[in-house]
Parts: C-alpha cells; structure tokens; sequence
C-alpha cells in the first residue's frame, strides 16, 4: 500500500503537475495566423454565432467538449471531501473521455452552499459545453440537480454514477442470466443500496423486462409502508409483506447485485440464493462479499465486482465516453432512456464476439472468450468506439 501511494503521489505530480492540458488545434506561428486565431478574424465566427447559435458547432469546440463538474460531495468510495480534493477524480474522467472517445472536457470543481447553487452555475457556464458529465454528486441531492438541469438546458446531461453504472450493469446481467441460463423477465432480482446508482439500475432493468426487484438499504426492504422514501425509489418500492431483511429478500433470489459498502454482504446469505445464481458485488474499492468467499460458498455463481484485479469488472469507462460521443455525433439535446438501452445492448453483444490479439496484450493473457469470467468487455478494446458509440448516435436520431 505504501508503494502504491507514492507511485500515485509520483504519477500525478511528475513531470508536470495534473493530468490534462490544453493544446491549440489551429498553428498560431505567424502574423496572418495571428489576425485570424485573435483580432481581427475572429470577430467573424463571432457575429456569424450571434446571428445563428447553432454555428457554435462549426466555428468553435462546443460540439466536442464536455464539463466534467462536481461538488466533491460523494468521492469514489472517500465520501464528502469538498470541491478542490476531488479534482483528480475530474481530471482522471477527462483523459479516459479523450483516451477512448477523442473527446475534450473542461474539469469543473464547484463549492455551492445548496443545489440550487450548484445548478445556477452550471446553467451559467453551459453555453461553453456540448454536454454535461455529473459526477460525484451525493444522493438525493444529485436527483434533483440532474432532473432540474435536463429540464433547463438544451444539451445532455449526464449523471455517470447513476446511468453509467446501470448501462453496465444490464449489459453484464443480460450475459450472466444468457450463460446461467435464466431471463430477465423471469427471474428475482435484490438489491443492496438503494442511492443514485442503484435506483437507476433498478429502473434501466426495469425498462429492459424485469420484473421481480426488491430493494434493501440500511433500513431493510424498501416497500411502500417506509415513510423516508424519496423521490426516485419511492416507485420501487414493493408491497409490503413478511419480507423485511436482506436475507429474508435474499431466499431463493437469482440476481444479488450490490451498490453499497465493504463486505455488506454476509457470505452465507448465498446459501439461500436459487440455483446458478449471479453476483455483482461492486462496492469499490472494496466489494459486498470478496470472490474468493462466494466461490467457496458456492461453485455454481458468476460474479463482477467493480475492481480490475477480478474477472467481470464493472468500469463505467465502457459507457460514458461512448455515450458522450454518440450523442455529440447526433446532436441530441438529451441522452433517453432508448439511447442508455442500446450502449447496453452493444456492450452485451460485443462480449459474444473474437477478442482482439491487441486486447489480448494490453491485459496479459494468452486467451480470452465469452463465458463465466467474460461476461463484459474489456475497457481498452478499440471497438468499443464504433459499437457502442454508433449504436447510442442511431438510437438518438430515432
């Protein structure tokens, strides 16, 4: 751990400090380059947007640049660390959004009293951007902010914690129920951790033909009798019943996928799954329940966890730069639920096909195919971009 610390501490700091910077995309190396990058030219493209707003797209980045922008108030697994801490976060979204989509972003590190603050400023700075990434943004807070923003603005807004999370989730559920041999429509489905990404998987489920979900957060199952429900899982809540705990939810469930805190699973509880069951333990960094517990529990699972050293990983890489870039081919002035079940459709059916020799490299491994330890692709395979990427652009011009 020690040495993980200071090659993170070294990677961020050496040779230069942070991990983005800004490079021109027109030479400014003479006097006529000069008088068209600054005054006077430039005074053209500006009276040509100001008549026409929609020539932004033509004459300046607009349509290739997205504000990655936060209140620090939910870092990764380290909670409320303030808007200045969670900086390299922002900027660790913004290379992936420009390593695997070729697309630009602004990090954008709020500190905003309330969320109406925060939304104010986003509305403020959103004629810059061709779309907006949410992240880290504490539930329910980050419920409202998103609502309110893709009510208000012309351009996508996107709540990556949330969707992206859920794109690959069903993508990865659709293969584990294909392999176990199970559907969607049919079989039960719990979850532990019902916040912003585990109500937004519930629902893009939902939406793809489930229809057995039992939600349970620290309180027990979420059914209709709980007075502190909220906004976006109050219609997830089931009827009530004698059903009141996670293991009395667990029995005979098919599908465990968690979205909550390190080992919140009691191993056991597997024991009472139903036959073939799937695990998604992806509380990160680290899981509900480890592999190595559940395979020894049961030899009958398939199971993802959200980290890179387990087989399956969740990594919501696989969506959200795709997505973005989909949808900025398209012009879409908002990402639908129709374009969030096509980056899933793509992602499930890429997994079926060969992988490439180069992916084989990047990861060491001599073999790879579809099957209990393949159930997802691979972040660093190229043909992420024109799968998933094509697949969200024609969902959002239909």
């Amino acid at each position: 751990m020690d040495d993980l610390k200071k090659r993170a501490l070294d990677y961020h700091q050496f040779p230069t400090p942070g991990k983005l910077s800004v490079e021109s995309t027109k030479p400014c190396l003479t006097q006529e380059d000069l008088s068209l990058a600054y005054t006077p030219g430039v005074a053209v493209p500006v009276l040509a947007i100001k008549d026409n707003p929609q020539d932004a797209y033509k004459y300046t980045n607009k349509g290739n640049l997205i504000a990655v922008i936060t209140d620090g108030t939910a870092v990764l697994g380290l909670g409320n660390t303030g808007a200045l801490a969670s900086k390299p976060v922002m900027e660790g979204k913004a290379v992936l959004f420009k390593r695997f989509a070729g697309i630009d972003v602004f990090d954008i590190e709020v500190n905003a009293a309330t969320p109406d603050e925060f939304i104010q400023t986003v509305i403020n700075i959103a004629p810059t951007f061709g779309g907006i990434n949410l992240e880290d943004i504490a539930a329910p807070h980050c419920f409202y902010i998103e609502d309110t923003l893709k009510a208000r603005l012309d351009i996508p807004v996107f709540h990556d914690d949330q969707h992206g999370t859920a794109v690959i989730v069903s993508a990865a559920l659709l293969n584990a129920l294909k392999l176990q041999g199970k559907s969607i429509e049919t079989v039960k489905i719990v979850f532990l951790g019902a916040g912003a990404a585990g109500c937004s998987c519930a629902k893009l489920l939902k939406l793809m033909g489930a229809t057995n979900i039992t939600m349970v957060d620290r309180k027990g199952v979420v059914d209709t009798n709980r007075q502190d429900l909220h906004s976006n899982n109050r219609d997830l809540a089931i009827k009530p019943s004698e059903v009141k705990t996670l293991a009395d939810a667990m029995q005979e469930a098919d599908v465990f996928i968690g979205v909550s805190a390190k080992n919140a699973l009691d191993a056991n509880l597997i024991k009472s799954m139903a036959a073939k069951p799937v695990i998604f333990a992806l509380a990160n960094p680290d899981p509900e329940v480890l592999p190595s517990d559940a395979h020894a529990i049961r030899d009958d699972i398939i199971m993802a966890t959200g980290r890179s050293d387990f087989p399956n990983q969740v990594n919501n890489a696989l969506c959200f730069p795709y997505l973005f870039r989909g949808a900025l081919d398209a012009k879409a002035k908002k990402i639908t639920e129709e374009m969030k079940m096509a980056a899933a459709q793509a992602l499930s059916e890429l997994a079926h096909e060969p992988v490439p020799a180069e992916v084989l490299k990047a990861y060491n491994l001599a073999e790879l195919s579809f099957g209990p330890e393949y159930i997802i692709p691979k972040p660093f395979d190229p043909r992420l971009l024109e799968k998933v990427s094509n697949a969200v652009k024609e969902a959002a011009l239909k």
